[in-house]
């Protein structure tokens, strides 16, 4: 897990998210930006007092590498795959918590379904930590795209439910000691 407090200039105009509402707005080249969170492949940035998410594909504009692309091997068994999408699951991360979705406890499925051309679809079953959280769209959009990433997975579907509801049981005992809850 890395998490910094440094501060850099935007190299240039980048869209971002205001967190915690979503609305993308347009960060100028040049603006102060301090990083307060570079997990999984997005990043949380502090800019004139407000919180906002950059993608990783724009990680350029703070000077950093975009992620890695998924590798797994050419004949891979449906178990490698899924293990590779939820490697992938948890790569993504809530702007304001630095815990990835899967240890939140927000993923309550993540099906792989192979197709008769031997591409896989991929359907998830998720929740977040507040009904009315204006990321969540983030986070679902995060999930599809994340899971595209995995070689053969050519479609996927995810669900947002609130049927549980998430409660802070569902963290793991690992996101509950990063956070002081344990």
């Amino acid at each position: 897990m890395q998490e910094t407090q440094e501060t850099v200039a935007l190299t240039r105009d980048v869209v971002a998210a205001l967190v915690p509402s979503g609305q993308k707005v347009e960060l100028p080249e040049g603006a102060k930006a301090t990083v307060t969170q570079a997990l999984g492949s997005s990043f949380t940035v502090l800019v004139e007092g407000h919180m906002f998410r950059i993608e990783g594909k724009d990680a350029d504009v703070i000077g950093r590498e975009p992620p890695a692309t998924v590798e797994i091997p050419a004949e891979a068994s449906d178990e490698d795959v899924e293990k590779a999408c939820w490697a992938q699951l948890k790569t993504c991360y809530d702007p304001e918590i630095p815990i990835d979705i899967v240890e939140l406890g927000l993923i309550y499925e993540c099906r792989l379904d192979k197709q008769d051309d031997g591409s896989r679809r991929a359907s998830v079953q998720m929740t977040l930590t507040a009904p009315g959280c204006g990321m969540g769209d983030f986070l679902v959009n995060d999930v599809r795209s994340k899971l595209l990433e995995v070689p053969t997975v050519e479609d996927a579907e995810v669900e947002l439910t609130f049927d549980p509801p998430w409660t802070r049981e569902m963290m793991s005992e690992t996101a509950q000691l990063a956070l002081g809850m344990f």
